[in-house]
């Protein structure tokens, strides 16, 4: 009687501390942070063909990121590597590099 005791205890126990952990919001009296400007750059024609070939293309096989994630220097080996994955001839990763750029 007392094993049936401890082993529903211990399934109990189990069970309780796999649950979701719920935490209270605390507010807070500072002042939010300031949200990051983007740059607003109008897109040429040349720019929204990059942008739908990175769009459309890449976001086939993977979630797209942002532009920001990574510098010029290293988007260059991102996108030659990809650029046969994605079976893009030069001229179409020259737009989608000049989109990506841009967005720098």
């Amino acid at each position: 009687m007392k094993s049936k005791i401890l082993i529903l205890a211990a399934a109990v126990l189990l069970l309780v501390s796999c649950g979701t952990q719920k935490t209270a919001s605390v507010a807070t009296t500072e002042p939010a942070a300031p949200v990051a400007e983007t740059k607003a750059v109008a897109l040429t024609p040349e720019l929204a063909e990059g942008k739908n070939l990175y769009e459309n293309s890449c976001a086939r096989c993977h979630k797209l990121y942002d532009a920001n994630k990574f510098t010029q220097d290293e988007w260059k080996p991102i996108l030659t590597r990809m650029q046969k994955k994605a079976k893009l001839d030069d001229t179409q990763m020259v737009s989608i590099s000049n989109y990506i750029n841009s967005q720098l």
